[in-house]
């Protein structure tokens, strides 16, 4: 007789491993099974965590800051956070008006859990990372999604804002520079958003600027608390040092927003994981106030690898690989490779059989479109070497040339 098992949560009904994981899963057992893989899955930095960085954690666990850190953060984190919003943003942020988090992942569950009611919607351009959405339904709240296509930079526009935007909606969400698309918004089009959101004081708005630093020639990134002061009291800006300083494992991010919506997050925090790690917390502090050349240096090193990506794939046949201003992600579509038959015999419908049958012919990983809710593209990360992103493109070129 089989046993009953206790049931599991509704809210999870609708919530997914995210591609990306699975992607990666997929390229681990293809390595292990002897295969040479390269993944371009992962939109995680190729460098090292900056050596400064880790003598600060390292001094600090020697110093015996192994103790319960306050559940808003260190006083010295906060501190470098706030100098780096002055520095970096013009943004003058209060200490109790800025908190850290495990990740910016936490910080973004933070302020959902602390705000969503059930129903309430949540405002997202598409293409959009995936966990934005998946958050937003755990909160309760419901994804209103606004397509934002190639033919305009894969932006959002302020009219197709005004269209989105209901008496239900909680939240904007803007990721500027993009995950997966690269696309990265000027003054110019957040101010005009900005005026879109004057007329809505209901809603909160999250600028996710996490890749603030990977921006290419003569774009300059700006963030909406920036250039739209008096939004400021209804923005959280979001951060960390992951991408930034190749600190993804250290799992700090950070925030400044209104007293009252960041004091709600901390006590939502509270129950969730308490403070981060302490000596984590001390190497971002050294991240964010020590010496930013590096930052620049690494920058020059994406933008070469940007290149090379965005012309090799378009050399590839079926491809239209779109030049973004930033991050390290292009989004190229592939409209051209679907209804025909891989070398291997695998019919190519959709943007998912496109990559799974790359991985599986030409050991190439990549996360399909329709995971960032538009089709049909792929995400390439050329957050890896040169040679290697190089041999991927070649590979990506032989599979396509393949396609009849």
């Amino acid at each position: 007789m089989a046993h009953a098992v206790p049931a599991l949560a509704e809210r999870l009904k609708d919530v997914e491993v995210a591609a990306s994981v699975i992607m990666t899963t997929k390229a681990r057992a293809l390595t292990a099974a002897g295969h040479t893989v390269i993944s371009l899955a992962v939109g995680e930095p190729d460098f090292d965590t900056p050596a400064h960085a880790i003598e600060a954690a390292h001094k600090a666990a020697l110093a015996g800051d192994t103790h319960y850190p306050p559940q808003d953060g260190a006083p010295a984190l906060k501190q470098a956070v706030q100098r780096k919003f002055k520095r970096d943003n013009g943004l003058d942020y209060a200490l109790d008006e800025i908190m850290v988090a495990n990740g910016g992942k936490q910080i973004i569950m933070n302020a959902f859990l602390a705000t969503i009611d059930q129903g309430d919607e949540v405002v997202i351009p598409s293409p959009y990372w995936i966990s934005y959405a998946d958050q937003a339904k755990l909160a309760g709240g419901k994804p209103v999604f606004v397509p934002c296509p190639q033919n305009n930079g894969f932006k959002l526009r302020a009219e197709d804002l005004e269209a989105a935007i209901t008496p239900r909606t909680k939240w904007l969400v803007l990721n500027s520079p993009n995950n997966p698309s690269g696309a990265a918004l000027s003054a110019d089009e957040l101010r005009q958003i900005g005026a879109v959101l004057e007329r809505h004081p209901q809603v909160w708005v999250l600028s996710d600027d996490m890749y603030e630093h990977m921006v290419y020639g003569d774009f300059t990134f700006s963030t909406l608390a920036q250039v739209c002061p008096q939004l400021k009291d209804r923005v959280l800006t979001v951060n960390g040092t992951s991408k930034t300083y190749a600190m993804t494992g250290w799992r700090v991010g950070f925030c400044g927003g209104p007293k009252p919506l960041v004091k709600a997050m901390v006590n939502m925090q509270g129950q969730l994981t308490s403070g981060i790690c302490t000596v984590a917390q001390a190497a971002a502090a050294a991240a964010l106030d020590g010496p930013q050349e590096l930052v620049k240096e690494r920058a020059a090193m994406y933008l070469e690898r940007r290149e090379l990506v965005v012309a090799e794939l378009n050399k590839a046949r079926g491809v239209v690989c779109h030049r973004p201003e930033g991050a390290f992600y292009v989004y190229p579509n592939i409209a051209g490779c679907l209804g025909k038959t891989s070398a291997g015999g695998k019919t190519i419908r959709t943007d998912l059989d496109f990559v799974l049958t790359l991985l599986e012919e030409q050991h190439v990983a990549a996360v399909h479109g329709g995971a960032y809710g538009m089709s049909p593209y792929f995400r390439v990360s050329y957050a890896t070497g040169t040679e290697q992103l190089r041999e991927a493109c070649r590979r990506i070129q032989a599979f396509c040339a393949a396609l009849a």
